[in-house]
């Protein structure tokens, strides 16, 4: 077979992509090592940055996510049984949209199906060879037989345990990384959300985080420890300990129920440099990853694509590179902004186990300063609804 663009990863990063540039004449081909369900029964955030909302637009498939999404025009933090909110639209006059990243999935897979766009599933030991020469290709087996795809490029959306960034050589590569010491359990409940919009609460119990899917669907979690497995957790101790983490006011407004999806999430910041190797680039997780505070992992990975996407339509329609030599330090540039600003907001609620009594105070003045102060909550909300690309 041969492809333009081969993409590496049936996630949202690979669909978008895919959708993109098959709008631009562009053809594509999307290998994927599970399936469709196995994509789509994943549990993942979705709160969309303005230009994540705007690329899904340029894609065509927008349309449930305009009906259905919670637009959202701030967001509330709590401590010491008190709340103040950030008010996106005040400081930026932006919003943010709440909108599951399975349905985002799901209308990007729609969309490619409706045109016949090329998906191939269950595809195992890829490879990508020759992404230093300008004639790459990709191998790959499924049901025991070996195919492979020569293409102009590959696009690696295939998340941090996939083969794409192994493909760089370390010599070539460097990696940056922070692991934190606590993982989030997070619970997915059929219940109403406590507040429309999300609320980010340090407590002496450590982080919670008020959440949701949509109108009947909740999403919540508190930190926990790396050494928690979640059936550690009954969900009466769950419910009771987020109590404990956010406002009285609110507890006593908290809606409970069964859990329908436990999970325990660990934290950490990597980055790898660079994004590119020849032929090859990196998108989304298969380059960096983030905490989820402050909710930039989707929306970092959807930089990339804009990046990269833009990169390959100059490309082919004016047979300009400038794009694609310069998409490495162009998304490299936005995305430790990003890690600052994620590093920032998980240091601002968590508790750490080495904290003294210093750094408690330090955390409490950061907590006050930022309600207090106009400033830096302008600064907050101008990250937090997504610098420009």
């Amino acid at each position: 077979m041969r492809t333009q663009v081969c993409i590496i990863g049936g996630g949202p990063s690979g669909l978008l992509l895919s959708q993109l540039l098959h709008l631009k004449g562009i053809d594509t081909i999307v290998l994927e090592r599970k399936t469709r369900e196995y994509v789509l029964g994943r549990v993942r955030a979705g709160v969309l940055e303005k230009g994540f909302v705007e690329l899904m637009r340029e894609a065509g498939v927008a349309e449930r996510m305009d009906k259905d999404g919670f637009v959202h025009d701030g967001t509330l933090f709590a401590y010491d049984d008190q709340q103040f909110r950030i008010d996106f639209t005040k400081h930026t006059n932006t919003p943010v949209i709440v909108y599951g990243q399975t349905e985002l999935t799901r209308d990007l897979y729609d969309a490619r199906e409706a045109v016949d766009g090329k998906l191939i599933f269950n595809v195992e030991n890829v490879s990508i060879n020759d992404a230093d020469t300008n004639t790459p290709n990709v191998t790959y087996r499924v049901d025991g037989v070996e195919h492979r795809i020569d293409c102009d490029y590959v696009a690696g959306c295939d998340g941090f345990h996939g083969v794409s960034r192994q493909t760089i050589p370390s010599s070539v590569r460097r990696d940056y990384e922070k692991v934190f010491p606590f993982g989030w359990l997070g619970i997915l409940s059929e219940t109403p959300p406590v507040s429309h919009e999300l609320i980010y609460s340090n407590s002496d119990n450590g982080f919670a985080l008020c959440s949701m899917r949509n109108a009947n669907l909740s999403r919540y979690y508190i930190q926990c420890s790396l050494s928690d497995s979640p059936d550690d957790w009954t969900d009466e101790a769950f419910w009771d300990e987020l109590k404990r983490r956010i406002p009285e006011e609110v507890a006593d407004k908290l809606v409970t129920g069964p859990s329908i999806e436990k999970s325990i999430a660990p934290l950490r910041s990597f980055v790898t440099e660079p994004m590119r190797w020849g032929r090859l680039f990196l998108c989304g997780d298969a380059a960096h990853i983030v905490p989820p505070t402050g909710a930039k992992g989707l929306n970092t990975a959807a930089s990339d694509i804009h990046y990269l996407y833009h990169g390959l339509v100059h490309l082919y329609q004016d047979n300009d590179t400038s794009g694609l030599d310069n998409y490495s330090q162009k998304a490299l540039s936005r995305i430790w902004k990003a890690e600052r600003f994620s590093w920032w907001m998980t240091n601002l609620l968590h508790r750490f186990p080495e904290q003294s009594a210093f750094d408690l105070k330090i955390q409490r003045a950061d907590l006050e300063f930022l309600q207090s102060n106009d400033a830096a909550q302008k600064a907050l909300a101008e990250n937090y609804v997504g610098l420009p690309y």
